[in-house]
């Protein structure tokens, strides 16, 4: 494929994955509309690489701050199954962690698997945004508190999987 066909595949993408990511960021509460208890903030740096057409898997490293100034680390994955099309470097996301008042989650309560909305679109610079639920019975949400910074030339608008596990080493 030529390059100017590849530019115009990639603000074609672009432009749809603005439209979805406009769309999924107007469903998501605002921080301070969230019921429930904020437990703390996590930070991921998830892996670069190649889009798969429809779907990706790449792998993230987290370090979750509780609100008290605990620390706890995780890996996982983050899957995205919808279309992916290019390749991205090293990402980072930051999302506010809350649970329901009735809730009081214990040590490493974030492991397990969280799903939801994920939309980012890059052309060298770009932006993404994954809102996520899921976790310790199901009852934790994660509220996207800064977009994705991404670098590359990528398309990904889908389904979003983050896999976490403890990482006590």
């Amino acid at each position: 494929m030529n390059f100017l066909k590849s530019v115009s595949i990639a603000v074609i993408a672009t432009t749809l994955a603005t439209a979805s990511f406009a769309q999924t960021t107007q469903e998501i509460k605002p921080i301070d509309q969230i019921e429930g208890q904020r437990l703390g903030a996590l930070e991921c740096t998830i892996a670069g690489g190649w889009g798969l057409l429809l779907g990706s898997s790449k792998k993230v490293a987290c370090t979750f701050e509780h609100d008290n100034g605990l620390v706890e680390k995780y890996v996982g994955s983050l899957d995205r199954l919808g279309i992916d099309i290019g390749k991205t470097e090293e990402a980072y996301m930051t999302w506010v962690v809350f649970t329901t008042a009735a809730n009081a989650p214990g040590e490493y309560a974030l492991a397990g698997e969280y799903v939801g909305v994920s939309a980012e679109a890059s052309l060298g610079i770009g932006l993404g945004a994954n809102a996520l639920i899921g976790g310790s019975g199901k009852s934790i949400g994660l509220q996207p508190v800064s977009v994705q910074g991404v670098t590359g030339l990528n398309i990904a608008v889908g389904l979003a999987s983050l896999k976490l596990e403890a990482d006590k080493s």
